[in-house]
């Protein structure tokens, strides 16, 4: 019996010993430091609830401070990944594209945008970014400004002259929503815009939830709104061939023309289809980041009178320049340094794009941690924007970050970085300048809720939509 004992204690221990190793080997010698959260959901009920509870940035500082402050493991939306942080973690996933990392999308997007589905969302991305800089580049959207400044006007005297009281969010979103309509596909009435209003809001809202297709689901009413939107293109791009066949449309009057007439490099034109789902991922992206970053500049004018004066004043300089009836210009935008600077510390403090994924296309080494092939990899703006080694006091409202040559490479990234850096960039700034001329040479205002919750989703957006009183200008 003895030796039974030690027989079994002579193969047990090694046992002991081989497992112990092993799992400390796994959890902390080769990948990053993390975990994983429960079976199939990971952590994304967490990473979501704390954008639910606005406070995003809790995920990522909860994580970076008991694990590592350059990268952890985690398991979200169904897939093993990695968050990188800080300013080096940004840059290294930037500079890495298409070398080591890679653009990735969950695999529900296919299913909101199927005709996607021959190729993948990430070539379908590939060629919407050879497509876009001739439509998006500054040179090409200055052009625009007039119009931008022509649908402010309306927009303003319709919705918000001779109220009260008005809630800013779903303003701020018309607003973006008109716009983006008009820029791609020359949708300018009002009420055909409001058609499209309500489908999008629940396709933005289910794009980025549990990929759970069952009817009353956020992704299945995602799904039914991106059908619904699908039809209407398609009808409008059908009267468009028509228009453009009979010199009723012009080649070059928005994006959707230069869709039309554009091949790729083996002569071919996109199906209707194709271009449908192209237009309506321009009209999510075009005006939903938009109206967020509006929204708080709306906020934080409201709680500092003091910086609302510093960009009334520059506005007001700008509209007595002008001549009566005369819409402003290129020359106009770039006198709007100030307000361009608070509109960026707006951003900083609420971005609206939180993050985004990539995944990884080979190991690779990262901080000294084995990075697998085929894990998902996300960057996380509130990583370096709410940070005081790169902004000091970094929840105090300070446009003077941005003056002179602005932030340190890779710490102000509400647009992205690196080749991915998000084609709208300039377009997002020359609507968010013109949406601030109109709203302060009318008016000031003041918030009806002071202590308003933000919820993040996946945008920051105020709970209630920001309801605001209303004081118009008297001179």
């Amino acid at each position: 019996m003895e030796f039974l004992y030690v027989s079994l204690i002579g193969l047990f221990v090694p046992l002991v010993i081989f497992f112990f190793y092993k799992n400390k080997s796994s959890s902390s010698g080769t990948h990053p430091p993390g975990k994983t959260g429960w079976p199939v959901v990971g952590e994304t009920l967490e990473f979501l609830t704390t954008g639910w509870k606005g406070y995003p940035e809790k995920f990522i500082y909860d994580r970076m401070a008991k694990y590592s402050s350059k990268v952890f493991r985690t398991h979200l939306l169904g897939e093993k990944a990695a968050v990188f942080c800080g300013a080096a973690g940004n840059k290294f996933l930037f500079s890495n594209e298409n070398k080591l990392v890679q653009a990735w999308w969950p695999a529900s997007f296919d299913k909101v945008f199927p005709s996607s589905n021959q190729t993948s969302s990430k070539e379908e991305a590939i060629k919407m970014r050879k497509m876009l800089p001739n439509f998006l580049k500054p040179e090409a959207l200055q052009r625009y400004i007039g119009i931008m400044d022509h649908i402010a006007q309306r927009h303003f005297a319709d919705d918000w002259e001779n109220k009260n009281e008005i809630v800013a969010f779903p303003l701020a979103k018309k607003f973006t929503f008109w716009l983006a309509c008009r820029l791609f596909v020359s949708v300018e009435d009002p009420n055909h815009v409001a058609k499209f209003a309500d489908p999008f809001d629940l396709l933005a809202s289910g794009l980025i939830s549990l990929p759970i297709d069952l009817p009353g689901t956020p992704f299945n009413r995602a799904i039914k709104a991106s059908n619904f939107i699908r039809k209407e293109l398609v009808a409008i791009i059908k009267q468009r061939k028509l228009d453009l066949a009979e010199g009723k449309a012009s080649p070059t009057q928005d994006i959707l023309s230069h869709m039309l007439l554009t091949s790729d490099e083996n002569g071919k034109f996109m199906h209707e289809l194709d271009i449908a789902d192209k237009i309506l991922g321009l009209l999510i992206g075009g005006h939903d980041t938009a109206s967020s970053a509006c929204t708080f500049i709306i906020k934080f004018l409201a709680e500092l009178p003091e910086v609302y004066e510093g960009v009334y004043k520059e506005q007001i300089e700008i509209s007595k320049s002008k001549a009566p009836g005369e819409l402003l210009n290129w020359e106009d935008i770039k006198k709007m340094k100030y307000s361009w600077n608070v509109a960026c510390e707006v951003m900083r403090l609420a971005p609206p794009l939180q993050g985004a994924f990539r995944e990884a296309i080979t190991d690779f080494m990262y901080s000294g941690f084995k990075i697998p092939k085929g894990w998902k990899l996300y960057w996380s703006a509130n990583s370096t924007h709410r940070n005081p080694e790169f902004f000091p006091e970094p929840l105090k409202f300070d446009p003077s970050r941005f003056d002179g040559s602005g932030p340190a490479p890779y710490t102000f990234v509400p647009f992205g970085g690196g080749p991915r850096m998000c084609p709208g960039k300039e377009y997002a700034r020359l609507e968010i300048l013109v949406f601030m001329h109109h709203l302060v040479k009318r008016f000031k205002w003041e918030k009806i809720i002071p202590d308003e919750k933000i919820v993040v989703n996946p945008m920051p957006i105020p709970a209630k939509g920001l309801p605001v009183r209303l004081y118009p200008h008297t001179s």
